[in-house]
């Protein structure tokens, strides 16, 4: 039997085609008649009757060629049914060829307890799908074979539906299905057994981890004491199965309903055999079952072989012996001896075996020392001149604290100041276009040709860095791409590797150390082998790494040299000089005093924050802008801006608080002098207390300013809590926007701001102008007083006197305080109500509307007094389209119109009997 490869399963088998039936010989009608013929000439010819007897020829041969032709045909079919049948012969020997290839091929995908047994080299190797599966059994199952072609004859069709079954096939489940095995106790716990040590067969501690509280004979499986991976739980009871179980294998008494979580039912019907039923299929399947004596011995088997591809423990070394043998070296290399093997030092040269290292490990297993070992052995080696450390510590600890003395080291960075750690790793933007520069000035490819310190970044617990800060990711990655030729090195720490590192960083850290995992996925990202979920967990194997370089074809084990205190203060009573220099720039201080930045001739704004630049440069109000929109909540300094710009131009024209005094001012925008800044402090919160036609004619005097104020010399500055209605299409003049504190994310966004720049709790007077931090300088003066008008108190005498006010007590007072003065008071119904100078006539709108020839003579002639109490009402009795001076309602404010047309109306107060000493 020939062999037959695994690709060519794929093609189909063409049965023969059905044997053509044989020609139909047609009557020789010609032979037949032509010695009929040749008879009838014979005896015309002879006369002789004999002649005759010719014809009869004709028809004797015709009967002969028929008989001869129907025995051709009968030879011909059975050789075409000879040939058919030797041809299905050799289709069922190709057909089985191909079976026995499929049924192989199964059988090493997804082997069975005692497939592995006879090929051990298959125990624990990586294989597609083979830990996704369990097999249950041996049965008949379907092909991947088929056949095409044929008569449609029962031979064929026999052969079709052979080719569609495979038998003694590997019959398997979803591992993550549960199977649920239903018999007597003996025989299903064989079953579960031989089970569970399948799937521990097929992938390693670390993937699989094993509960076997309902085999104990399997506690000794090296998985039984794995730490993570998919729970393989084999309980002792089926309501003991635990929920959080991913492959759950049960023994289910006959009788007694199967666990829910259990898709796959396994029901004994013999010694070896059982009947599956698995989703919604039930078929024979001939099953594996192992003693409880076999089950043991193969567990103590596999623990042993876990135990021989764990490197040996060796004794651990302090950090001191080792520093003193490394001698001194150039600028081109960053060797450090950072443990031993076999008692031999082992130097890794970041340059030469990096440019960058990647360090994973689980809680406990020497990480931190390794990374504290590796930095101490390079500031041993190195001096400032020749290698800085930027150290971040991102899982809560104080790993680096005893480092700081060292003075490569420019900072240490935790999470306990998050703001401060992330602000230093993004200033490496800056420091690459810093090296850049240089670099590029000196006409240098690489830093080992230019005097410049290389750069070490290391990062403890480098997934808990990214996955609170996910655009880091294109940052590291950018360092990773480009920090071989700058001198900007990284190791990078973490417990797991998976979904941690992004290839952009893998692809440039060749060198790759593990200490111990428990997830061999792990250990495969960074060794390319499962061997460090294969380390002690013991405490006398803390510390015991696997270390694999570019040039390595396989890990190699070592023991991390272990530093104390004691070796750090030598190596920094040894390094005399300056520190190295901090890559990065302090946060803005919480408040800038206006003196410190103060430029003659300038307005200067604060200073903003540029990390990425390492800059934090003045910010002003360039000559020439249309002015400043502040926008922030109560309390986030906009106020502090508005006197810091006060401060420091040479003429203010502030609109106040209170709505009289606003209107007033914003009547005087229009004759402003060059160099003028309009102040407009907390615009929402003064445009409200207006009614809407007083508040547009505001908002368009602004409006005229913000759009001629380049042209006039003039400077806009407006803060409010939010932007809405007219007050957003003021700001739309202004192109600068300082984003101040706000209440929410969406606040932020709705002022213009971006969501990501969105500052939760800032100090006062830091916001975001033109997308950078800035922290707004503030103005130590005290405020200027807000200015509340206090208009003349009306007395009428010399002219004659309209008065419009509403009935009520206000109205009568103010008559009553006029009759004491001497005045004489009249209502405008009364018959002798005359307009002469030291007379009041008064009356209520609609009654000087009834008496409209009275009226008239008040507008010409009269000083015409209406009570703000009538604005609605105004524009009707004064024959006056004009908005007059805003006037506060029930302040006892009123409107004087003179009868001169060109005269404006003016607001005063009418007096008040409670201020009447």
């Amino acid at each position: 039997m020939g062999l037959v490869h695994p690709d060519d399963l794929d093609g189909p088998l063409a049965l023969p085609p059905a044997p053509p039936p044989p020609p139909r010989t047609p009557l020789p009608v010609l032979s037949a008649l032509a010695p009929v013929a040749g008879a009838v000439l014979l005896w015309a010819i002879t006369g002789s009757p004999f002649a005759l007897w010719f014809a009869a020829l004709g028809p004797v041969l015709a009967g002969a060629s028929a008989l001869d032709a129907r025995r051709g045909a009968r030879r011909q079919r059975r050789r075409a049914a000879r040939e058919s049948a030797e041809a299905l012969a050799r289709l069922r020997t190709t057909l089985a060829e191909r079976h026995d290839a499929e049924r192989a091929a199964l059988w090493a995908r997804h082997p069975d307890v005692a497939a592995f047994a006879v090929a051990p080299e298959d125990i624990w190797r990586p294989v597609a799908g083979r830990s996704d599966v369990l097999v249950v059994g041996r049965g008949e199952t379907s092909s991947r074979l088929r056949v095409t072609g044929g008569d449609g004859g029962a031979a064929a069709r026999q052969l079709e539906r052979a080719a569609r079954r495979l038998d003694d096939a590997p019959i398997t489940v979803p591992v993550d299905a549960g199977v649920a095995v239903v018999g007597p106790p003996l025989l299903a716990d064989g079953v579960v057994r031989a089970l569970t040590l399948q799937a521990c067969l097929g992938a390693p501690s670390g993937a699989v981890r094993l509960q076997s509280e309902g085999a104990p004979e399997l506690q000794s499986l090296p998985h039984a004491a794995a730490l993570a991976g998919r729970l393989l739980c084999v309980p002792a009871d089926v309501g003991a199965l635990p929920p959080a179980a991913d492959i759950p294998i049960v023994r289910v008494d006959p009788g007694s309903p199967t666990p829910p979580r259990c898709a796959a039912v396994l029901t004994l019907t013999g010694i070896d055999r059982a009947v599956l039923d698995h989703d919604g299929v039930t078929r024979d399947v001939r099953i594996e079952s192992l003693s409880a004596a076999q089950a043991r011995g193969l567990a103590l088997l596999l623990a042993a072989r876990a135990d021989a591809g764990a490197p040996p423990v060796e004794a651990g070394v302090g950090l001191a012996e080792l520093i003193e043998e490394v001698p001194p070296a150039d600028r081109t290399r960053l060797p450090a001896p950072i443990g031993t093997i076999a008692g031999r030092p082992v130097v890794l040269d970041l340059v030469r075996d990096g440019p960058h290292a990647v360090v994973i490990g689980v809680t406990g297993s020497g990480k931190s020392e390794l990374l504290t070992s590796w930095i101490v052995a390079l500031c041993a080696a190195h001096g400032p001149a020749q290698v800085s450390f930027l150290l971040v510590d991102f899982k809560g600890g104080r790993t680096f604290d005893a480092l700081l003395p060292l003075p490569q080291v420019t900072g240490v960075l935790t999470d306990l100041d998050e703001t401060a750690a992330v602000r230093a790793v993004e200033s490496l933007c800056a420091e690459i276009r810093h090296r850049e520069r240089v670099l590029a000035e000196a006409g240098a490819r690489e830093i080992a040709q230019v005097d410049l310190a290389r750069l070490v970044v290391v990062v403890d617990e480098y997934a808990a860095l990214v996955a609170a800060h996910p655009a880091l990711h294109d940052l590291f990655g950018d360092i990773a791409a480009r920090g071989r030729a700058l001198g900007i090195h990284l190791i990078l720490a973490s417990q797991r590797a998976a979904g941690v590192f992004r290839d952009a960083v893998l692809a440039n850290a060749p060198l790759r150390i593990s200490l111990r995992v428990t997830d061999a996925g792990d250990s495969r990202a960074v060794l390319g082998t499962d061997e460090a979920v294969l380390l002690s967990g013991s405490p006398d194997a803390r510390g015991i790494a696997l270390v694999r370089a570019a040039g390595d074809a396989l890990p190699r084990s070592l023991r991390i040299a272990l530093c104390d205190d004691a070796t750090v203060a030598r190596i920094v009573a040894r390094t005399p000089g300056p520190r190295a220099r901090r890559p990065w720039l302090p946060a803005l201080p919480e408040m800038i005093a206006l003196h410190a930045v103060r430029e003659p001739g300038r307005i200067v704004l604060g200073v903003a924050d540029q990390p990425e630049r390492q800059r934090q440069p003045v910010v002003r109000l360039a000559p020439g802008e249309p002015g400043l929109v502040v926008i922030g909540r109560t309390g986030s300094g906009r106020t502090a801006i508005v006197r810091a710009i006060a401060a420091q131009v040479a003429e203010v024209h502030a609109l106040p608080a209170h709505p009289e005094a606003a209107w007033d001012a914003s009547e005087a925008l229009e004759g402003l002098r060059p160099g003028t800044a309009v102040l407009v402090d907390d615009a929402d919160a003064l445009l409200a207390r207006f009614p809407a036609d007083y508040a547009a004619v505001v908002l368009e005097r602004l409006e005229a300013v913000a759009r001629t104020g380049r042209a006039r010399g003039v400077i806009l500055v407006v803060t409010a809590q939010r932007l809405s209605g007219g007050l957003a299409r003021l700001a739309e003049l202004i192109p600068r926007r300082a984003l101040l504190a706000v209440g929410s994310r969406a606040d932020h966004v709705a002022a213009g701001g971006d969501s990501a720049g969105f500052l939760a709790d800032p100090p006062p007077g830091r916001g975001r102008l033109g997308g950078e931090l800035v922290q707004f300088a503030f103005a130590a003066d005290p405020p200027a007083p807000d200015g509340h008008p206090t208009p003349r108190v009306l007395h009428p005498g010399r002219r004659a006197a309209a008065f419009v006010a509403p009935t009520g007590p206000g109205a009568r007072a103010t008559l009553a305080l006029w009759r004491d003065g001497g005045l004489r008071i009249a209502h405008v119904a009364a018959d002798d109500a005359e307009l002469r100078p030291g007379a009041v006539v008064w009356g209520t709108p609609e009654e000087w509307l009834a008496r409209w020839q009275l009226l008239a003579r008040a507008r010409a002639e009269a000083d015409l007094v209406v009570d703000a109490a009538c604005a609605a009402e105004y524009r009707v009795v004064t024959g006056r389209r004009d908005l007059p001076p805003y006037a506060l309602a029930g302040g006892r404010r009123a409107w004087l119109v003179r009868g001169d047309p060109d005269a404006p109306p003016r607001r005063v107060v009418l007096p008040d009997p409670r201020r009447v000493p």
